[in-house]
């Protein structure tokens, strides 16, 4: 027989036999889809938080500016004369004449976080009527937009499901004022989603601001961000620096990516070390309740290798099935589950959905792969370099 048919021959000899060892196999197979279930997990929430923060930033043509020196909106500052000039700057489209120009503010309020009664820092960011129009994936879903003047709110759905006391007609107060919730808004899973929006000009007294913090625009080409940039920082009447909206938040969401991330794996390594040794126990069942078996092939002629790659195979079954049913749990349980964690960069929660993506799934199939691999390298080692004749006797 040829080496590939060997290796089928015993193979299928070990498939047969697997109800005999069937109580072992499932510990194997349950213990790896743990594993792969709690590592995809962890992993779609870091996927989630990234796509929750680049999504942010879709449309090339939406640019933020800030100060010089300043890494986030929170550390920011743009005074009220320079926010007036930047409205008339080149290469920003226009619509009926007026510039797609929106100076913002952005401060932190609290709310007690909805099911679990702390409370927890939401982003309440005061626009200018263009930021609609900036960001235009912003819908309304329930109620109305504020109107300019009042002390009015809209909602992101993300911070209307994570925080209490947002419901359309709520009343809250922060700051000076007095503000009444007169709608909610989706913004298609992006960070805008977390936040409050209201008008800039009345919240900047009842913040006690005396100017902004980061100035929004949309340009007429995508193309003209590196001519936008260069203009308006070579301009010595500005201590400014641009940015794509896109390049920001997703510098944004580097941090906390990497932090779950690097969790994710720390746990999976962890967990998979068991897994690793109950397939370690169900391999070395399999070959110990096949030694006679073994030992016959072996003396008809059958060589080592095609024992090992029969026992490897086995193992590597194993892991595939732990795998599929790991991936397949984590997909149906957790994909889509929304939660809200800490934005390192402006200490305030950014609400987002977990996303179990094929790339995830694919990553944790691997994943069991190199678990059973390793689980029956040893068990197939000892198969191969049994004595033929120790086996027989015994």
């Amino acid at each position: 027989m040829s080496w590939l048919s060997q290796i089928v021959a015993v193979t299928l000899l070990n498939l047969r036999s697997l109800r005999q060892r069937l109580f072992s196999s499932c510990v194997a197979v349950v213990g790896i889809a743990g594993v792969v279930a709690i590592l995809i997990t962890v992993l779609s929430m870091a996927e989630g938080f990234r796509a929750a923060m680049t999504s942010s930033g879709s449309d090339r043509r939406a640019v933020m500016i800030l100060r010089a020196s300043a890494d986030t909106e929170m550390n920011s500052g743009i005074s009220l004369s320079d926010a007036r000039l930047l409205a008339d700057a080149a290469l920003i489209e226009r619509r009926d004449g007026v510039a797609l120009v929106s100076a913002e503010l952005f401060v932190i309020a609290d709310l007690p976080k909805r099911g679990v009664g702390t409370r927890a820092n939401v982003p309440l960011r005061g626009v200018d009527p263009a930021a609609f129009a900036i960001r235009d994936r912003i819908e309304i879903t329930e109620g109305r937009r504020f109107e300019l003047g009042k002390a009015e709110l809209i909602v992101g759905a993300g911070a209307a499901r994570a925080f209490e006391g947002l419901e359309v007609g709520s009343i809250i107060d922060w700051g000076q004022t007095t503000w009444k919730v007169v709608g909610h808004f989706s913004a298609g899973g992006s960070v805008a989603d977390s936040e409050i929006w209201c008008d800039g000009k009345v919240l900047m007294p009842a913040y006690r601001r005396g100017g902004y913090q980061s100035v929004y625009a949309r340009l007429e080409n995508a193309d003209d961000f590196a001519a936008f940039r260069d203009n308006l920082t070579a301009d010595p009447r500005f201590n400014v620096k641009v940015l794509r909206e896109a390049d920001y938040y997703a510098e944004q969401s580097e941090t906390m990516t990497m932090l779950i991330t690097i969790l994710g794996i720390v746990i999976g390594s962890i967990m998979a070390l068991a897994a690793i040794f109950a397939a370690f126990n169900t391999m070395y069942t399999a070959v110990a309740s096949r030694t006679r078996e073994i030992a016959t092939l072996r003396a008809l002629g059958f060589k080592g290798g095609p024992v090992i790659a029969s026992v490897l195979t086995e193992a590597l079954l194993l892991g595939a099935l732990g795998g599929l049913i790991g991936g397949l749990l984590a997909f149906l349980i957790f994909n889509g589950y929304s939660v809200s964690t800490l934005n390192f960069q402006s200490f305030s929660q950014v609400a987002f959905q977990f996303k179990v993506t094929p790339r995830l799934l694919i990553q944790g199939i691997v994943y069991a792969l190199v678990i059973g691999f390793f689980g029956g390298l040893l068990p197939a080692w000892r198969a191969a370099r049994m004595p033929i004749s120790a086996a027989l006797r015994g």
